[in-house]
């Protein structure tokens, strides 16, 4: 049977090369943006703040998860340090992006005065969106994929259309299609984030935990079945109680190859138990603290100007005491004094 592969090249002039992993990522943040956006104008916030914090956080984001992947992995990029920079083969860790935009995130909205929690829980639901649709250059590039199945699973069991299963042959072996798992899985913690989100008992920063403990839970499951896991060798106890949470899936799955030599524990999964671990303790933390009082819904504060974000650039500037609005004050004050005066003489008389 011919195999129909996707070439991971979308263009290419001479020498200068499109690719579709390039492409795919560039499509995911423009959707977080416009989904971001969309919600921020309720709130108030312009599409230029969202503008600018992408341009921060997604070189952020992209030298995170590179540094994040070849600091595992520097045995293979140490005796050529060129191939570090070489992202458009593939290579990022996506624990690694959420490092790098955090901290420039975290930056960012402090600067501009608003509360990083307030704007998280705004573009959590971005986040998601973006890890659905940058999985499928994954799959372009054939790579973080899981241990080998048979084409009969993915056609007949799974039901998947041919261009994906033939995509999953690789070098003659079909394999676990984990890119379209964890995209899928992604897809409804997206619903999930968008029903949350208009809920009344939903405070500032639970958003956001929401979504770590919904991505970190399936990337727990889904990473045990990959074969390309970052992992290193850690205490055989630790070991076993990875090995036993990931157990249930056993009833349908076989679990990936992960070489001993190499290591015992995938390191995405450790990070994965440690982060639901870490998002319920500070829901619960920020809660008891009374530190979790804003609720989603409230409006968003600027806390440089004490307004709402929502508020337009003439009340701003008239709060701030700007020349026109503080000289109509100042003009406007004595007429207000006289009216308030024969009020009160009519009052008396």
């Amino acid at each position: 049977m011919n195999m129909l592969l996707i070439n991971p090249v979308a263009i290419a002039i001479g020498t200068f090369e499109v690719r579709w992993y390039g492409i795919i990522l560039g499509l995911g943040a423009l959707a977080g943006l416009l989904l971001a956006v969309r919600e921020g104008k309720r709130y108030g916030l312009s599409s230029d703040f969202f503008m600018d914090l992408l341009l921060i956080g997604v070189p952020s984001a992209i030298i995170g998860a590179r540094i994040y992947y070849v600091a595992f992995k520097w045995d293979e990029y140490k005796h050529d340090l060129l191939s570090v920079f070489k992202i458009w083969e593939g290579g990022i860790a996506i624990y690694g992006a959420l490092i790098g935009a955090f901290i420039a995130g975290i930056l960012y909205i402090r600067a501009k005065g608003y509360s990083f929690w307030r704007v998280a829980d705004i573009c959590a639901p971005s986040l998601i969106t973006g890890q659905i649709i940058g999985r499928w250059g994954n799959f372009v590039n054939q790579e973080a994929y899981g241990g080998p199945v048979s084409e009969d699973f993915l056609r007949n069991t799974l039901h998947l259309p041919g261009w994906i299963v033939d995509q999953m042959n690789v070098q003659g072996t079909f394999h676990h299609p984990t890119f379209l798992y964890e995209s899928l899985w992604n897809l409804l913690g997206l619903i999930l984030l968008l029903i949350l989100r208009r809920q009344k008992f939903l405070r500032a920063g639970e958003l956001l935990m929401s979504y770590f403990i919904w991505y970190s839970v399936g990337r727990f499951y889904i990473e045990g079945l990959r074969t390309d896991s970052l992992a290193f060798h850690g205490p055989e106890w630790l070991a076993s109680f990875v090995n036993g949470l990931w157990s249930p899936m056993t009833v349908t799955f076989e679990p990936g190859y992960l070489d001993p030599a190499y290591g015992n524990i995938r390191i995405s999964q450790l990070v994965a138990i440690l982060l639901v671990l870490a998002a319920v303790a500070i829901i619960i933390v920020r809660r008891a603290t009374g530190a979790a009082s804003e609720r989603y819904l409230d409006p968003i504060i600027n806390r440089k100007t004490g307004l709402p974000a929502d508020a337009g650039p003439e009340e701003t500037k008239a709060e701030n005491g700007g020349e026109e609005h503080g000289a109509e004050r100042t003009e406007a004050a004595p007429n207000e004094r006289e009216t308030t005066k024969g009020h009160e003489d009519e009052t008396n008389d």
